[in-house]
């Protein structure tokens, strides 16, 4: 096959298959991996020894058809000798106004760097992320996004009909509440995040989302009013942080959890109504929030396997031992 080269001893045992032992020539050829006509070119070379089938040089003995010319090289060496400061466009026009030069850009400028008359622009260094800093504490910060449920699960009347699920997820415990809506908006955003804190039973510091239109008013809104979950983070004393616009590993720990959902829930998942998706969404919660995860580390840094209820468990009993350390707003449940 072509840009394959076989050793002397590859090339024997092919030549071996087929004229010693009478294997079909098709036959050898597919078990090899190579063309019945590399076997006869094979067969014309080899005379008993290894010697005989080996590899030739893969160096051209002509200058490709489509290389510089000795004109064009001398041209571009001028120009590149003469102005040491001159840019590659500047070079390229002046190549193309005087001599009538035809190569493109990307041409021009292998030629330069491979004949050394200038050095190999260097490559700026991949963006290298910053380390991110988890709370210690629960209740220092949320993240919160929204996930598209899946239309693979819809039947029954749904074909046309979207639904969406909110997700919450506590830092520290990775503690999560999640909840189903038919509404994509700033009210089902109010509206979640009031329900997370009587799930939770605390109000957070910090709360974290991206740039959608249900968390924050877009920068080329013709009216500059506050966004309704601005306006209830406000009157509750939390602060909302917007992530940077397109980055969605600064929101890492939500988005990871979004594809635990799609793996372990809707591949799994079948729905005829709003009511049924919200309660078997509940018992997936109950189920994600009590089973192990990797991540978590106990009291002496260790990664322990821990669910994120008894995590949370855990940062209950410290913070009772430090309460003046740790500043966490809990709500009191209402009297029956």
């Amino acid at each position: 096959m072509r840009g394959i080269r076989y050793s002397p001893k590859e090339k024997e045992r092919a030549l071996k298959l087929w004229l010693v032992e009478g294997y079909d020539i098709l036959w050898v050829a597919k078990k090899t991996k190579c063309t019945e006509r590399s076997l006869w070119r094979w067969k014309a070379q080899y005379d008993g020894t290894l010697k005989s089938l080996e590899n030739g040089s893969c160096v051209p003995h002509t200058p490709h058809f489509n290389a510089h010319t000795q004109e064009e090289r001398k041209h571009i060496v001028d120009i590149f000798t003469e102005n040491p400061d001159i840019t590659y466009a500047e070079a390229l026009g002046i190549l193309r106004q005087r001599y009538a030069y035809s190569r493109t850009y990307y041409g021009l400028y292998r030629f330069v760097v491979k004949n050394g008359l200038r050095p190999h622009e260097e490559i700026k260094e991949a963006y290298k992320q910053q380390p991110y800093f988890t709370p210690e504490m629960l209740g220092q910060k949320w993240q919160l996004d929204v996930k598209y449920v899946p239309r693979e699960c819809y039947l029954g009347e749904l074909a046309y009909e979207k639904f969406y699920q909110y997700t919450i997820i506590d830092e520290a415990t990775r503690e999560r509440f999640i909840y189903a809506y038919n509404e994509h908006s700033g009210w089902s955003t109010v509206d979640f995040i009031k329900r997370a804190i009587v799930y939770f039973g605390y109000m957070p510091h910090t709360i974290q989302t991206d740039n959608g239109t249900e968390f924050t008013t877009p920068a080329n809104a013709k009216e500059e009013t506050m966004h309704i979950m601005d306006i209830l983070l406000n009157k509750l004393r939390i602060r909302h942080k917007l992530i940077k616009p397109r980055t969605p590993r600064h929101n890492g720990k939500v988005e990871r959890s979004h594809r635990s959902d799609q793996e372990a829930f809707y591949n799994h998942l079948t729905f005829y109504t709003l009511d049924e998706l919200q309660e078997k969404m509940g018992a997936w919660l109950n189920r994600y929030n009590d089973r192990p995860h990797s991540q978590l580390r106990n009291k002496e840094g260790k990664r322990v396997w821990y669910s994120p209820r008894q995590k949370r468990a855990e940062l209950l009993e410290i913070l009772k031992e430090c309460r003046g350390e740790f500043r966490v707003r809990f709500i009191k449940p209402k009297a029956a």
